[in-house]
């Protein structure tokens, strides 16, 4: 059960196929562990037909836990938790949510409130209609460039379980820079990809649930392909990077 008290991660590491598809398959538990989503990395942009579709050993892992020390007992003493703790990772601080996903239903609407120059975490969590699909894959691949190829994006990328959970997970610079490419507010010819997008499924959705969900970051940890700063971390801010725990 999700409550006003959780504390959140964001996880990507790469893991030998065995334990990977375990994950996949059923999903860890522990104690203080509330809800997990463990994915496969799916490159945005790519091909539908490509092995970077579905990306079975570069794991993405979004968790819901009841405290921060819940988390470190996982990365110290869970077999798949240490896995994941040779990778990189980001913990996070629940803002603002839209639309719904059963397992996260009892999340309010809005917790905190980011300035328009802080840095900010967005998740999506989607459970696709599959006959849906075709049309899915026509709108969402010219927003996984936009989105991609953003400037204010410094990570960006899509995950997917079959046979029907599909994520996102972005990084970006400032609440603005997000918001702006959300709603089209950018210059040039992809700037509507994502709004026109959104207008689509409110004509007829993709999903059978969905939900957007917004993050303060508050600590980086690991790496990943080979870079350690993801989170444009603000000269004056409280918060600092994270050291590998």
């Amino acid at each position: 059960m999700v409550s006003l008290t959780s504390f959140y991660s964001f996880h990507l590491a790469h893991m030998p196929l065995f334990r990977a598809a375990g994950a996949l398959l059923s999903a860890p538990k522990a104690p203080g562990l509330r809800h997990i989503e463990v994915l496969a990395g799916m490159q945005l942009g790519a091909a539908v037909i490509s092995p970077r579709r579905m990306q079975l050993q570069r794991m993405a892992v979004f968790a819901e836990w009841e405290d921060e020390a819940a988390l470190l007992d996982f990365l110290a003493q869970h077999p798949f938790g240490r896995k994941l703790n040779e990778g990189w990772h980001v913990r996070l601080e629940f803002v603002r949510r839209w639309g719904e996903v059963r397992e996260l239903a009892p999340m309010p609407g809005t917790a905190e409130r980011l300035e328009h120059d802080e840095p900010v975490v967005a998740v999506t969590l989607a459970r696709m209609r599959l006959p849906e699909l075709p049309r899915f894959i026509r709108w969402g691949r010219p927003v996984e460039r936009q989105i991609r190829d953003h400037p204010e994006a410094t990570l960006a990328m899509a995950a997917i379980r079959l046979p029907r959970t599909v994520s996102t997970f972005s990084i970006w610079t400032s609440t603005q820079a997000m918001t702006g490419m959300v709603f089209g507010r950018d210059d040039g010819e992809a700037a509507r990809r994502h709004a026109d997008a959104m207008t689509e499924r409110d004509r007829r959705d993709f999903h059978h649930e969905f939900t957007t969900l917004r993050f303060r970051p508050l600590s980086e940890h690991g790496s990943w392909e080979g870079r350690t700063d993801y989170v444009p971390w603000q000269q004056n801010s409280a918060v600092i990077p994270g050291e590998r725990v």
